[in-house]
């Protein structure tokens, strides 16, 4: 289990418990975080769980992973950003206890 910490546009932060194998968008949907649409529910069809990876955590999540994430940052709502992901493509691992995540100020 990792602990997750969502940051919105307006800066209030709320941190959660995320279990191992479930997604970040996974974990905000399960914790009501609010910022996280997930229209299409992790099927990477919809660019509503776009999130942007903090600064210190970039490198342990890593860059969008599949041409499918790369073409969906494509359509999402608020500006694409070297950290931007779509939260339902980060998997939570230990590796990733700690981690934070900024959202955009919309999804649409």
């Amino acid at each position: 289990m990792a602990k997750v910490t969502y940051i919105s546009s307006s800066g209030a932060s709320q941190t959660v418990d995320v279990e191992d194998g479930e997604t970040v968008m996974r974990g905000a949907m399960e914790n009501g975080i609010d910022g996280i649409i997930a229209e299409c529910g992790g099927g990477l069809a919809c660019a509503t769980c776009h999130c942007y990876v903090d600064d210190a955590w970039a490198d342990k999540t890593g860059t969008p992973t599949s041409q499918d994430e790369r073409d969906m940052l494509e359509m999402t709502a608020c500006e694409i950003k070297s950290t931007s992901r779509l939260s339902c493509q980060i998997d939570i691992t230990e590796a990733l206890d700690g981690l934070v995540v900024h959202l955009p100020e919309a999804q649409y």
